[in-house]
């Protein structure tokens, strides 16, 4: 017992000295960039930040960092750039389980990159990420640890720039994000990020970009520098998106992915699917909206794939009212198998989709999958914001289980009629200190109903809470 309570006091200095590690970095980088952050411009994606502006810009700390000159004209030049992230998560009986009982993580992201510009035609982006996982009784998840990777490095080169008409190629390993993350995410919410590894050429006017891609993906494993690629292309497609004035925006898209082992309650097989999918969107103010439908078809061992997923996603924000109130309201409806073992497939692949869809700590995925999710958005002040949802959940097939928020198999169905699966509670707060420090936090409840009684037995409803403090310069 002394050796337990002496490793525990082991780990919890261990944390707390590199909280106050990360703090002191922290308070040092933004009193250097205090004066420049409203030229900051941190993106998703960060390769997509471009810091050229900064070319004749005045000699500041912040300026240095982000324009490094390597040529006497200036025009090759150097960009760094990072990450620190800490994160805190408690659950209790996460699985649903009566008296599991109560299990925490202390989880932490580190990450730093270099953008090398050598002109207007080539460059070079590599980034490393460390992510770490502390506390947890069942050890690290997947997504949760990942000790050093090569996140990302690639080469750029463009083919074609013609005033606002482009055209590149990016060779090597690289994140990508689509959408609105359903199918394609690069997982910003787990502390690992999604990476893939292959080429991709990238053709972008005013209003209309295309990309075509062919892609290979890891498996992750926590240790340094020992993912390990799958040898062959495990995802391609080809994604566009159109502008239409007056009229919104239109994504159209293929995605093809194959796995070896894929598995469902259909069994475990090789799977080759292929995607057609289109998307309406528009952000902003006023009425919101974010409408997508996809249809999948292929080949799962000697059976055939025949799944589909419709998705409404509505809102209004009343930009007048005090606090900016926005209404809105989430409906998917997600294909599953109608009978397993009949040879044939209809439970509908997320692909690579971000963990978080339905909520911080979501225990089902979007495969078979029907959810009913109104949610509010209150602005109150440019720094906070506050957002409460309800998501109501259920099969859309009693022939087929629940997935993971990978789209992994979770659990087994047939045994159970009930489709209901239980309903989430979730509050959140976001608070940004300044453009580069931000903090959140949340809560989620999840009353298990009829379904989850049926396969687990003694059941007990689960919670989640969370704190979030991220810097990224």
């Amino acid at each position: 017992m002394r050796i337990k309570w002496l490793s525990t006091k082991f780990r919890l200095s261990r944390m707390k000295l590199r909280y106050n590690l990360f703090m002191l970095i922290v308070v040092l980088l933004s009193g250097f960039f205090h004066e420049d952050l409203a030229a900051q411009s941190i993106r998703l994606m960060r390769y997509d930040e471009d810091y050229s502006k900064l070319k004749d810009a005045d000699s500041t700390f912040y300026n240095r960092l982000k324009y490094i000159p390597i040529s006497s004209d200036r025009e090759f030049y150097l960009s760094l750039g990072g990450e620190l992230r800490y994160e805190y998560g408690l659950k209790v009986n996460e699985d649903w389980i009566k008296d599991q009982g109560f299990n925490s993580s202390f989880l932490q992201r580190y990450a730093v990159y270099a953008d090398l510009h050598t002109g207007d035609r080539l460059r070079f982006f590599a980034q490393l990420n460390s992510a770490l996982e502390n506390g947890s009784k069942y050890g690290a998840a997947p997504v949760d640890e990942d000790q050093l990777v090569v996140q990302n490095l690639f080469a750029e080169f463009n083919l074609l720039k013609t005033g606002a008409k482009s055209l590149s190629i990016r060779l090597g390993r690289q994140e990508m994000n689509y959408g609105s993350g359903r199918l394609i995410s690069v997982r910003e919410g787990t502390t690992t990020r999604q990476y893939f590894t292959g080429a991709k050429l990238m053709y972008s006017l005013p209003k209309f970009t295309l990309d075509a891609f062919v892609m290979e993906a890891d498996e992750v494993n926590p240790g340094v520098f020992d993912n390990k690629g799958s040898g062959q292309a495990n995802l391609w497609g080809l994604y566009s998106n159109i502008i239409i004035e007056r009229a919104g925006n239109f994504d159209v898209y293929y995605l093809g992915i194959k796995r070896d082992h894929a598995q469902f309650e259909e069994g475990i097989a090789r799977e080759l699917r292929h995607t057609v999918a289109a998307r309406y969107w528009k952000n902003g103010g006023g009425f919101i909206y974010n409408l997508e439908a996809a249809y999948q078809f292929g080949a799962f061992g000697a059976g055939s794939i025949s799944a589909w997923t419709g998705a409404i996603d509505l809102g209004y924000t009343f930009e007048q009212l005090k606090f900016k109130p926005s209404l809105n309201l989430r409906n998917d409806y997600i294909s599953g198998d109608r009978s397993a073992g009949d040879g044939k497939l209809q439970t509908f692949n997320p692909l690579y989709p971000k963990g978080g869809y339905f909520g911080f700590n979501p225990l089902i995925g979007p495969a078979n999958l029907v959810d009913l999710h109104p949610y509010l958005v209150l602005s109150m002040t440019e720094k906070l914001s506050l957002q409460a949802d309800v998501v109501f959940n259920w099969r859309y097939s009693a022939g087929d289980g629940i997935y993971r928020p990978s789209g992994n198999f979770n659990t087994a169905g047939t045994a159970s009629a009930h489709r209901y699966i239980g309903t989430t509670y979730l509050l959140s707060a976001d608070y940004r200190f300044t453009p580069l420090l931000s903090f959140s936090c949340g809560g989620q409840y999840f009353k298990t109903a009829a379904f989850i009684r049926d396969i687990v037995g003694q059941t007990s409803d689960s919670r989640f809470f969370n704190a979030q403090i991220s810097f990224k310069f």
